[in-house]
């Protein structure tokens, strides 16, 4: 992609899209731009194209075969390549387990809350000599998390509408006693890749919504006869049948996601830095 195409692109605002574990490819017509960042290589190439006349950008968080677990994808380079390409609003997906048997497998989760339990991840684009503290408040951005609930039960796709999701290092599970911790702290999914991701976008001014697709219970309700402990294949298996659910949400919403408004999203840095 030359110049000139790039700021094409720039100038559409392309809808971001990261793709979690099974959500690899998205669109069939796209062009892929390749860019660098001062945060070393992205997972993947962006893949640009159009839902219905609006520009999206898509990128597999985990690289393109799930080469990257959670604690080595480069949060950073992935969110500065989206910004580079003029991505000014996000939808990232992932898969999650429950942590309320409510919550079963096949349940979509627009999450508004984390709790993060990761270590050692670069969590942050203001290492100094600029130092800048921004307001972690409410990190998911309410107008798109609003239109993606919207969309998912107009699909008639079952859909709970504000949760908090717990983020842990990975690539491991959780131990019962962990799960069973989470569970009674109220904390309602658990996911690895959620943090830094939905912060570091908030840290650029990029609006940010969150699907959490239930996969699986996690251990900590072992005590219900009818749960077993997560394994990665079956948890894969439930993400697979619902992936088709999944894009339809996408192919929904996308068209309707408008240029980024005045919001808590685009004005997070104002009144953040500390001047000496």
């Amino acid at each position: 992609m030359n110049r000139l195409e790039l700021e094409r692109w720039r100038a559409a605002e392309p809808v971001g899209v990261f793709g979690g574990s099974g959500f690899y490819s998205f669109l069939d017509d796209v062009e892929e731009v390749v860019l660098d960042t001062p945060y070393g290589p992205p997972s993947a190439a962006i893949r640009v194209g159009e839902i219905d006349g609006r520009a999206v950008a898509f990128m597999p968080r985990h690289g393109d075969r799930h080469t990257l677990p959670p604690h080595r994808i480069n949060y950073r380079a992935n969110l500065w390549a989206m910004r580079e390409l003029g991505v000014k609003r996000i939808i990232g997906p992932c898969a999650c387990g429950s942590l309320r048997r409510e919550l079963a497998p096949g349940t979509f989760v627009i999450c508004d809350q984390f709790v993060d339990r990761t270590r050692g991840r670069a969590d942050t684009f203001y290492d100094g000599p600029r130092t800048t503290h921004v307001s972690a408040a409410d990190p998911y951005c309410a107008d798109l998390s609003r239109l993606l609930a919207e969309c998912a039960r107009e699909l008639e796709i079952p859909v709970v509408e504000g949760g908090t999701v717990v983020v842990i290092q990975g690539p491991r599970f959780s131990t019962r006693a962990e799960s069973r911790w989470f569970a009674r702290m109220g904390w309602d999914v658990v996911n690895m890749t959620q943090y830094p991701e939905v912060w570091l976008a908030r840290e650029l001014g990029i609006c940010y919504a969150n699907v959490s697709l239930v996969t699986d219970y996690d251990v900590g309700l072992e005590d219900d006869p009818e749960v077993e402990p997560v394994s990665a294949d079956a948890a894969f298996e439930v993400f697979a049948r619902n992936i088709d659910r999944l894009r339809a949400l996408l192919f929904r919403a996308v068209p309707r996601v408008g240029p980024q408004p005045d919001d808590p999203c685009a004005s997070a840095l104002d009144r953040a830095t500390v001047h000496g």
